[in-house]
């Protein structure tokens, strides 16, 4: 299912950002596909909710993996954009992920460093233990926090920002996640997801300078996913 403004998730909304629950599947901003991308979805949310004629303004601050679910902020106002995207940009932001994986990682809890080299034409990055040509540093912190009866539970905790970077240091550890297939997961999700959430994110809001913290929920109607609440 993907969010239409009927059953858009909003997490939270003030008069300068919306936060929304991203299904699977969503595009955050278009790209070559076509398809409907969640940023425009949450401008017709907008107009129908607030009776807004004319344009929509709606600020895109961060993006989501396509498979990936979970949170994400956008701006209401030309205000609140800058501000969210230095906040960004400089790290200022606390993001924190859950992964399902089948196989234990080497310990309950650890961090992770590789270098990771992107390669555009399979839109994949590969994670190595050293520093090669055109590689990126990419570190996170991983804890086990839920055993299930076939896969365990990670909480992630990034230091950086790279494209894929969870999903290529998983995998480098012998930890693809559930659903991967493009890092190494032996079968797909039915819906074509992958088992990754973008958990809880803590900022500072760009205007009331108040701390925040938005919480992500897990996919409806996955059990293994239902099992980690």
């Amino acid at each position: 299912m993907h969010s239409t403004p009927e059953n858009l998730n909003v997490i939270y909304e003030d008069n300068h950002i919306i936060v929304v629950n991203k299904r699977s599947g969503d595009i955050v901003q278009g790209d070559k596909t076509g398809d409907l991308p969640l940023s425009e979805v949450v401008k017709k949310y907008i107009a129908v909710k607030y009776n807004k004629p004319g344009a929509v303004y709606l600020g895109v601050v961060h993006r989501l993996d396509r498979p990936t679910s979970g949170i994400v902020i956008f701006a209401r106002t030309s205000k609140a954009l800058p501000r969210l995207n230095k906040m960004f940009s400089e790290r200022q932001t606390k993001k924190t992920y859950w992964a399902l994986v089948k196989n234990p990682p080497p310990a309950e809890s650890g961090t992770l460093t590789h270098f990771l080299k992107r390669n555009p034409k399979q839109n994949k990055s590969y994670a190595h233990k050293h520093e090669v040509p055109d590689s990126k540093k990419a570190i996170l912190d991983y804890r086990v926090i839920k055993k299930l009866k076939t896969f365990y539970l990670l909480e992630i905790d990034l230091h950086t920002g790279r494209h894929h970077q969870i999903r290529a240091q998983l995998t480098a550890i012998g930890c693809p996640i559930k659903g991967d297939l493009k890092y190494g997961f032996d079968r797909s999700n039915a819906d074509g997801s992958i088992s990754l959430l973008s958990r809880k994110l803590t900022l500072t809001h760009p205007v009331k300078k108040e701390e925040m913290t938005f919480i992500g929920q897990v996919p409806e109607g996955d059990a293994v996913w239902k099992a980690c609440n």
